[in-house]
């Protein structure tokens, strides 16, 4: 199996055995290898990042050079490794050990649970010679033994400190020897989240950190009892813990631990019960086809989908699951789409004067080309993106690409404005209205040329920083545009306070309209009191010929919709425009 070698370097010196003193346990072992081979040299050999260090020796001294050395072959193979003489074989000819005058090498792997292999057990010799296939299966045996005495020395990060139960170090390996002796049969991994770490930290901040203790230690006695000894209780997160049930149907389980949850958590938690939000997750599975690690990221899943659902206890669901693991692909490859070239790309969607039919500016709206996923819709990934670190580089890049193409235009005569979205996050940033203005500079586009779009319920996070940033946004000379309007928070009473000259009223009301209905009542008098507040409105989603002509006649200032073009890349919105009236450079008639 190749392994990574940062990985690999990691593992060992997680373990602290590297540069540490001569240990009697393993010192015995190597002994034992010494005369069992009749080698004058044997060595537990641990393979760092440039050198082999012996953490136990005989016949040698602490330490030889990594670089051709035999025990870092074995490192690489993960396998036994014989060599009858290292002066013929091209792999180690004139290495240190050969000039030192040793011919004969064996190795056998040190290998730890997760597949790391960190160096050999190995026995050498002066004279040139070889062994028996029983003795390679003892060489390996003594490896097993140095490998079990490593796991002995660190039996302490087996047991969780606080609780006393085995943590998740220990779930592992017992499952792991569950599916070597049972592989196929149906178990049922069963984990209790008691607290969001949000709360976890409310609580210990006025509590202190023996509140913490006391619950899982009260908690821990809560769940053991109600298992009554027919399964093992492990501690595998800071306030999460699991056990692997047998004999059980998944949904008669769920509907089991539904009924008696309260009862349980209350005796778990007692007067801390107000102050955690315990949740229950089941991962039905087959021992030996999924990974301890996998069977506990399931199950803590179906407890987080329970929580998130505001529900006691969650049965694991692949579509859930499928959807969280696409979610996480997709912000991860975000992270490489704003530094790819080709992934990333602006559509612009026209805007209608309607009282003159001119095409007088654009909306620039984001595209995603996954190289894998495919096209991702902007629905999908633009509120995961908003709702994490990448709201920041993302709407940039937005900024950038469509001041970029505004210059582009420009420079052939286009005088269009571009509007562009940012989210409420973006509002909140305290550089965000000078880098806008730093962008403007760069490209040399007029800060008249481009239009921030915000939504409504954005305004009502950190409306004191929102409001800064917009004025200092409108100070620049850029037009700040309401977006989705009519949904939400929708109130006209905070209109004078924002320094914002457009709405947008929501595509809900505009696509279904109809002359005389309800939505026609309700957009034409959005429009009169907006327009009587000094606003230019923009009627969004017109894909019907009726909805165009209501608009015209109630007055509205702008459109944009289907009808008139969908968004398209910049190429095919130039050929657009000069399609609707050769002879004006953006004339559009509806």
């Amino acid at each position: 199996m190749q392994q990574d070698e940062g990985e690999r370097l990691r593992a060992l010196n997680d373990l602290g055995l590297l540069n540490t003193a001569p240990s009697e346990s393993f010192d015995r072992i190597t002994r034992m290898a010494s005369q069992i081979f009749g080698a004058p040299i044997a060595a537990v050999s641990l393979t760092d990042k440039d050198r082999q260090w012996f953490k136990s020796r005989v016949g040698c001294g602490t330490e030889i050079p990594r670089d051709r050395a035999p025990c870092a072959e074995v490192t690489r193979l993960g396998d036994v490794l014989v060599v009858s003489d290292l002066s013929q074989d091209p792999r180690f000819k004139g290495n240190v050990l050969d000039q030192s005058g040793v011919r004969f090498y064996a190795g056998a792997p040190l290998t730890t649970r997760d597949g790391f292999t960190l160096g050999a057990m190995c026995v050498l010799d002066t004279k040139p010679r070889t062994i028996t296939p029983e003795q390679a299966r003892i060489l390996t045996d003594l490896a097993a033994m140095v490998m079990a005495q490593v796991e002995l020395q660190h039996a302490l990060g087996r047991i969780d400190p606080a609780s006393g139960l085995p943590n998740r170090n220990q779930f592992a390996e017992d499952l792991e020897d569950l599916s070597r002796d049972h592989a196929g049969q149906e178990r049922i991994a069963m984990l209790v989240d008691l607290v969001e770490p949000v709360q976890l930290n409310q609580s210990m901040r006025i509590l202190g950190p023996a509140y913490l203790d006391t619950m899982i230690k009260t908690a821990a006695g809560a769940i053991k009892e109600r298992l009554k000894g027919e399964a093992t209780l492990y501690q595998v997160g800071v306030t999460q813990f699991a056990t692997v049930l047998v004999g059980h149907n998944p949904q008669v389980l769920f509907d089991q631990v539904q009924a008696h949850f309260a009862e349980v958590a209350e005796t778990a938690l007692g007067r801390d019960r107000a102050a955690s939000a315990p949740v229950v997750g089941l991962m039905p599975f087959r021992l030996g086809e999924v990974s301890p690690a996998q069977v506990l990221r399931a199950a803590l899943g179906a407890a987080q989908d329970a929580r998130d659902a505001g529900k006691s206890v969650g049965l694991y669901s692949v579509a859930l699951d499928d959807a969280h693991q696409r979610r996480y692909a997709l912000l991860d490859g975000l992270h490489d789409a704003l530094l790819a070239p080709d992934q990333l790309s602006l559509h612009f969607q026209p805007r209608i004067d309607l009282r003159t039919g001119r095409c007088d500016g654009v909306e620039a709206l984001l595209r995603w080309q996954h190289p894998a996923l495919g096209n991702v819709a902007p629905g999908e990934f633009i509120p995961l993106a908003e709702a994490t670190e990448l709201a920041r580089p993302l709407t940039q890049w937005v900024i950038e690409a469509a001041l970029q193409q505004a210059a582009v235009w420009r420079a052939a005569g286009l005088e269009l404005k571009i509007s562009v979205n940012v989210s409420p996050a973006n509002l909140e940033e305290a550089d965000f209205a000078e880098r806008m203005g730093e962008a403007l500079a760069r490209y040399a586009v007029p800060a008249q040329a481009l239009e921030v779009e915000f939504t409504e319920s954005g305004l009502i996070r950190n409306q004191g920083r929102i409001l800064i940033n917009l004025a200092a946004i409108r100070a620049l000379g850029i037009a700040c545009a309401i977006d989705d309007f009519g949904t939400g928070y929708s109130s006209f009473s905070y209109l004078k306070d924002i320094p914002a000259e457009i709405i947008k009223i929501d595509q809900s009301f505009i696509r279904t309209l109809v002359p005389g209905g309800a939505d026609s009542a309700l957009v034409r008098g959005m429009i009169t009191m907006a327009q009587e507040l000094g606003l230019r409105v923009v009627a969004e989603g017109v894909e019907t010929q009726l909805a165009y002509d209501f608009l015209c006649e109630a007055g509205c200032d702008e459109a944009q919709g289907y009808l008139i073009s969908r968004p398209v890349p910049a190429p095919a919105f130039t050929a657009w425009l000069h399609a609707r009236d050769p002879g004006t450079k953006h004339h559009v008639a509806a």
